[in-house]
């Protein structure tokens, strides 16, 4: 039978609603590419060495992070405060899992550290 039975109007509006939503993904991808984040280097958290002391701060990023996430406010915001706080409050949490193990992963904590940041910068 084919798609016989659909007329051409109908297959173009199909078609540019396919479009238009391309268009707002890739309007939510145009995050600058240089300097992302300090994750390539080292964050301020990876140079604290008393593990209580960061446990301490990467609790409190944390904590932050899924006051904002749970916020309507940013919720229902058109900036991505939520999106980065939803990735700070993942990364926060494995890094807390690992520091609970008295392991220092240092990429958890960069990530904790540098999506807890752009959550501000977004923010502000």
């Amino acid at each position: 039978m084919g798609w016989g039975w659909i007329e051409r109007p109908a297959l173009a509006g199909i078609f540019a609603a396919c479009l238009v939503g391309q268009v707002v993904a890739a309007d939510l991808s145009t995050v600058p590419d240089a300097d992302y984040c300090a994750v390539a280097g080292t964050s301020n958290l990876v140079l604290i060495d008393d593990l209580a002391e960061l446990r301490g701060e990467v609790v409190r990023l944390m904590d932050e992070s899924v006051a904002v996430a749970r916020s309507s406010e940013w919720i229902n915001s058109s900036r991505p405060v939520f999106v980065w706080a939803s990735e700070a409050k993942a990364y926060c949490g494995m890094a807390y899992g690992y520091l609970r193990t008295n392991y220092k992963d240092e990429d958890t904590i960069n990530k904790c550290e540098c999506f807890h940041s752009r959550m501000i910068e977004y923010m502000n």
